[in-house]
């Protein structure tokens, strides 16, 4: 079977999972492809997709995998000694890490009552999982989305600084065709996936709850 989903999916929640699968169901021979281009069904030997958007693809099988959030990411040792994150304010003095632009950060430290933050002085990424690998060697605080840094979070090299996060416009979802979505090994690997991110929705909630960032507290706009 082969699935396509974008790099940042793939190196962040994918592949690490993949050995569980295999062990699980060794019958299944797996390819993945990781692109940013949306796969043509008709036109590609592609069985089944793990995309990021609205959900949106008429004529296709969509399941939503899992619901998404932005929020500040770091390594534990910015909590750490001189200089320590304590409130968003100290975000000041420390580098910002990002994707693509400054869009997300503006609006979250406009939420949190933070101003005069010189974006000079962050580093710029074309791809989400740089920035929170960046985040995870203490280069900075990242802001991530949920699938993406829910690995990193359950093992222990990221945290969360701060409960405060903002609604993601998007999610990510498992597509494939229609004609396709009752056969046994998308089916399978359908269900394994949505167990997986289950399982990573439970283990979060523990962590925030165990760090008093209460999942159940409104969330930024």
């Amino acid at each position: 079977m082969t699935i396509t989903t974008s790099p940042d999916f793939a190196a962040k929640w994918l592949v690490r999972r993949l050995g569980r699968f295999s062990e699980a169901h060794p019958r299944i021979d797996l390819r993945v492809s990781a692109s940013i281009q949306h796969v043509d069904f008709a036109r590609e030997d592609i069985d089944l997709a793990i995309r990021h958007g609205d959900g949106e693809w008429p004529g296709l099988h969509v399941t939503r995998l899992c619901t998404e959030e932005l929020f500040p990411v770091c390594s534990p040792k910015l909590l750490r000694g001189r200089g320590a994150l304590r409130l968003p304010r100290d975000i000041k003095t420390h580098r910002l890490l990002y994707t693509n632009s400054t869009n997300g950060w503006a609006r979250w430290l406009a939420e949190v009552g933070v101003d005069d933050i010189d974006f000079k002085h962050g580093t710029l990424f074309n791809q989400s999982s740089m920035a929170i690998d960046a985040a995870v060697d203490g280069q900075g605080i990242a802001l991530a989305r949920t699938a993406l840094a829910s690995g990193d979070l359950i093992c222990g090299r990221l945290v969360r600084p701060f409960p405060q996060a903002l609604e993601a416009p998007y999610a990510y979802w498992i597509v494939c065709p229609k004609s396709a979505a009752d056969l046994p090994k998308i089916a399978t690997f359908r269900n394994w996936v949505l167990r997986e991110a289950e399982d990573d929705a439970g283990r979060i909630a523990e962590l925030n709850s165990l760090a008093g960032a209460d999942v159940a507290k409104p969330k930024l706009r």
